[in-house]
């Protein structure tokens, strides 16, 4: 279900992308954010799609918006985002607690997770955007990988 562009720009401002930061879309459908991302903010902005037919699709639509985001067709869990400065999403619960687990191991400190409408059960959001009613836009979940705690030494 492709994410309303009204949508797309909302979580692209929260990002508060600058020029050359790595953005994952993780499955990324027509390609509509990684092309925002690459054409309004000039980020590296890279999407994943599973579905042939989508990701034929996506590669179609590109010519038309003239971005340097690429779009790859593949199994996105299978991938490592450890360079990622921001990583989007628009997950289902299950797969959110999945992206949790394996995904957010692997990201470095600083790094942002936002996901349209879903969140990840066990992780604190960092900040939220509440619901757009008028619009009808859901909310948007802002996580951000933080420094691991410092080991208080005991004697």
């Amino acid at each position: 279900m492709p994410t309303e562009m009204e949508q797309v720009r909302r979580m692209l401002k929260a990002a508060q992308l600058k020029p050359g930061m790595k953005v994952y879309d993780l499955g990324s459908g027509d390609g509509r954010l990684v092309h925002t991302a690459a054409n309004k903010y000039h980020a590296n902005a890279v999407g994943y799609e599973f579905s042939p037919l989508v990701w034929v699709w996506s590669k179609f639509l590109s010519l038309f918006w003239r971005s340097k985001a690429k779009l790859r067709y593949g199994n996105f869990w299978t991938q490592d985002f450890s360079d990622a400065d921001v990583l989007v999403c628009y997950l289902l619960t299950d797969s959110m607690e999945r992206m949790h687990q394996k995904i957010w191991p692997q990201l470095k400190p600083g790094t942002l997770v936002i996901s349209n409408a879903f969140v990840m059960k066990n992780l604190k959001p960092w900040k939220k955007m509440e619901r757009d009613r008028d619009r009808n836009l859901g909310p948007i979940w802002i996580y951000k990988k933080e420094k691991p705690q410092k080991q208080a030494r005991t004697r």
